[in-house]
């Protein structure tokens, strides 16, 4: 499977962290996509793609067209068809709030089609890109779609959360939240409640994403790996703790993941393998 992307112009690459499309056979077709740092669009361009999420009370879905796809708090799997041609939106994790007229909450965990959020818009934004041959033109008319729904002035207290958010992706989840509200001179309630709003988790769960996510993509399956120094590393004080919240995160204990790692390895030069696992 081909990747082409890119990281947008300003205004965008505030909110986003690129734009990229997915051509080809892909090499694993089903997924599991552990919590990342951040909210997606997706135009679907191929066959029908399915995702199950790790809560069994919740059905799956099959998606011929495009969803958008919140900051996830757990685990799902996502299938790819046989033949894929996708084109897709990595938000940072505030980056959504600004193109959606509704709290970034009702997306937590959850995957919904285009024309729930952009009403009567998905067969247009395909009709625009299908015939189109060149990943740079499909990449430019997207990011023009984005231009044109981009809130002209940001809503309350979207500011306040790319700030604190930001020092959370620079920390990799280590700055305490009431280092946060000290430096913005808010309360830890007036904090969580903005997150809740732009981002759709708090604080402390968008610290621990960010910090499982830098775990996950530093460790090297090719050699040895020291689980105590990697947890140890990341910020984990309590081992127990560490061993449920990658079981919870991944499906997996350690050991099983990196025994999946090294069967199936990520290929360094395809972005989209760095935290998504395949699945056996």
């Amino acid at each position: 499977m081909h990747y082409v992307g890119r990281v947008p112009a300003a205004p965008l690459d505030r909110f986003i962290d690129d734009i990229y499309c997915l051509t080809g056979v892909p090499r694993y077709r089903r997924m599991i996509v552990p919590p990342m740092p951040s909210a997606h669009l997706y135009i679907n361009l191929g066959g029908p793609a399915r995702l199950w999420d790790s809560d069994p009370s919740v059905p799956s879905a099959t998606f011929t067209d495009g969803w958008f796809m919140g900051v996830w708090t757990r685990r799902f799997l996502f299938e790819y068809p046989e033949w894929v041609r996708l084109v897709g939106v990595h938000f940072k994790p505030w980056g959504i709030s600004p193109f959606i007229d509704m709290p970034a909450s009702e997306l937590r965990d959850r995957w919904v089609p285009v024309d729930a959020v952009w009403q009567r818009s998905v067969d247009r934004i395909r009709n625009q890109v299908g015939d189109l041959t060149s990943a740079t033109d499909t990449l430019r008319v997207v990011e023009q779609e984005l231009r044109a729904r981009l809130a002209e002035t940001p809503s309350r207290g979207l500011d306040l959360v790319q700030y604190a958010a930001g020092r959370l992706a620079t920390s990799h989840g280590a700055v305490p939240v009431s280092a946060l509200t000290d430096a913005a001179g808010v309360s830890v309630n007036q904090l969580a409640a903005q997150f809740k709003s732009h981002v759709g988790v708090t604080p402390k769960r968008v610290a621990r994403i960010y910090r499982f996510a830098q775990l996950i993509l530093s460790v090297d399956a090719s050699r040895p790996v020291d689980w105590a120094q990697v947890a140890h590393t990341a910020g984990y004080f309590d081992q127990a703790h560490f061993s449920r919240e990658f079981k919870d995160f991944t499906g997996h204990t350690p050991t099983e993941y990196l025994a999946l790692r090294r069967r199936f390895p990520a290929d360094q030069d395809f972005p989209p393998d760095g935290g998504p696992m395949p699945a056996e």
